[in-house]
């Protein structure tokens, strides 16, 4: 399970979030391990049975209102029903007044608490942005994703089969390799697949008989890129003459990662085979598919209307 520490949150996205901290440092090492934010109204109230500790608790508005109605007594009270649980940290948002009861309970508890510039709203939408990203499903793939024609085409095949050989004719031809090698893909909201590289291997490549190239000193940085949504998954496949091998492209093949259908295609590769124009038409093709143009079909359409009239095909 990954997680987030309160001080790698504060490092990391503290000035996108306008977050410092006020009290509570000694525990910075707690951690955040999901990306769902909690407002403990009701805790404040004495109602715990729904708590959820795990997350990270916002006192928005309504909570400070709640306890600017209470005596310091009574705020103390009802502070300690949520410091009473190992939650990772309090955030106060907005203009919301930082009572001493909150400090020195954050001390005691050595619970951080931070507060933001931003109002609840903004505050929340924010948060939830950059922790769906910390906490975003993840797999790696052996494979080379490469934007071709803005599509995002991810080459999969045996070890040797000329994935990256592909990839960098692609970048020659004016195309853009995001990832050699070992494929990042992240799920992002809506079901989306956002595939990266490695830290290590970003913007390399590596051909057999020569070694590892920097794409971006050898091509120049606009033929690479960060990120780039993966779209269609490209099998390159040794030609097998016994496998019946797509010839119509009336299936819609599909293979799911990470719980999201990507479509698919088979490229059976023999000597001779230009596999660069392929991947070129591959991307353009899908390209049609989403404004509803799907050549396999149309033509499937017409012969049939040719057979009924009782044509010739």
């Amino acid at each position: 399970m990954r997680e987030l520490t309160i001080k790698d949150l504060l490092a990391t996205y503290g000035q996108q979030l306008r977050l410092k901290l006020i009290a509570g440092a000694k525990g910075l090492q707690r951690t955040i391990n999901n990306s769902d934010i909690h407002r403990p109204g009701l805790a404040l109230t004495g109602f715990v049975e729904l708590f959820t500790l795990d997350q990270v608790q916002l006192l928005g508005n309504t909570e400070v209102e709640y306890l600017r109605s209470l005596s310091p007594d009574r705020r103390r009270q009802a502070l300690e029903i949520i410091y009473q649980f190992n939650i990772p940290c309090v955030v106060l948002t907005g203009r919301g007044r930082v009572y001493s009861e909150l400090r020195k309970l954050a001390d005691e508890c050595e619970v951080p608490l931070l507060k933001s510039e931003f109002n609840t709203a903004e505050f929340t939408h924010l948060i939830r942005f950059y922790l769906d990203e910390v906490f975003a499903p993840q797999v790696s793939i052996h494979g080379t994703l490469v934007d071709v024609s803005g599509v995002g085409l991810l080459f999969r095949g045996r070890s040797g089969i000329g994935k990256s050989e592909v990839a960098l004719d692609l970048v020659e031809r004016g195309h853009r390799l995001v990832a050699d090698d070992v494929v990042i893909i992240n799920r992002k909201p809506q079901g989306i697949l956002v595939g990266c590289s490695s830290e290590m291997l970003q913007d390399h490549i590596e051909i057999r008989g020569i070694g590892i190239l920097d794409v971006k000193k050898m091509f120049g940085a606009w033929r690479t890129r960060r990120q780039k949504r993966v779209e269609v998954l490209v099998n390159l496949v040794d030609w097998d003459e016994k496998y019946a091998y797509e010839r119509l492209g009336l299936e819609d093949n599909k293979v799911v990662i990470l719980g999201v259908e990507v479509p698919e295609v088979f490229i059976p590769l023999f000597p001779g085979k230009n596999i660069t124009v392929l991947a070129e038409t591959i991307a353009i093709d899908y390209l049609l598919r989403l404004d509803g143009d799907y050549a396999a079909r149309t033509f499937s359409q017409r012969l049939q209307e040719r057979i009924k009239a009782g044509k010739k095909p």
